[in-house]
């Protein structure tokens, strides 16, 4: 194939994207009300699975530091612009949308590479394909049930002082459920990439191995960001999967030889 033919082809499959898109997009859009009620706003009310399952552990376990119920959280959210409300349906929708549809792109954009590759390359790119689709979905679930509730716990309640009282806007809310939900589905990518680079021979578990303690500090730093909680466990739930995520891809990346055998 010539470039304008490849180019034609690559326009054929970003068209179906868009087409993925909307068609998702529009179902979103129809079933938006019920979504926002059951699943964008959950994290607002005390009745969120989340927060029973802190109450039930700090009954059980004390010592986590876990002194506030949640049995009365209640977050209640506000409308300061006309058009908030119609602008954040559309755009929930299309968020959604790229959420639901992300394996089926990564399919129509692996029928576009695909021709060009061996067959033990196009073996690698399946499992690189189903690997980076269920990691994915792994972290945006983990930002959805763990980050994002936590995250909420601290900031509705968070005051700079008694005369400012918190009134949180639904652009707002929705600006950090996005970012927390879309950031951690792309930050459990790095295993991947993580196995894509040592594949290349870029990237080594000596890496790993020798920056451990460094990363701990790192990911400890990141946590406390983004949950700055006062309570132990809090910062545990959140560095934990990150911490993994760095094991993960260290056990991913093969070692380097070289450096075994000098050892």
């Amino acid at each position: 194939m010539s470039f304008w033919e490849h180019l034609d082809a690559l326009r054929g499959v970003m068209f179906r994207v868009i087409a993925v898109l909307f068609v998702s997009a529009v179902a979103l859009f129809v079933f938006m009300p019920w979504i926002f009620n059951n699943i964008i706003l959950a994290p607002c009310r005390s009745d969120f699975v989340v927060y029973g399952l802190l109450d039930r552990l700090a009954q059980a376990l004390p010592a986590l530091g876990l002194n506030d119920s949640m049995s009365d959280f209640r977050v209640d959210l506000i409308n300061i612009r006309l058009a908030s409300q119609f602008l954040i349906h559309m755009s929930a929708s299309c968020w959604l949308a790229l959420v639901v549809s992300f394996p089926v792109i990564i399919y129509l954009l692996w029928g576009f590479i695909k021709p060009g590759l061996y067959e033990n390359e196009r073996k690698g790119a399946r499992m690189a394909f189903l690997f980076g689709n269920l990691m994915f979905y792994v972290g945006v679930c983990v930002g959805y049930f763990m980050v994002f509730p936590l995250t909420v716990r601290f900031l509705s309640d968070y005051q700079l002082s008694e005369m400012i009282p918190n009134q949180i806007s639904i652009d707002s809310y929705m600006d950090t459920f996005i970012t927390v939900v879309m950031m951690m589905g792309l930050f459990f990518e790095l295993p991947l990439l993580a196995w894509l680079l040592g594949g290349m021979g870029l990237l080594h578990r000596n890496f790993f191995n020798t920056y451990r303690r460094h990363a701990i500090v790192a990911l400890l730093i990141l946590a406390a960001i983004i949950t700055p909680t006062g309570d132990p466990f809090t910062l545990f739930v959140v560095f934990a999967p990150i911490y993994l995520l760095w094991e993960f891809s260290a056990f991913l990346v093969k070692k380097d030889v070289v450096s075994e055998e000098m050892m």
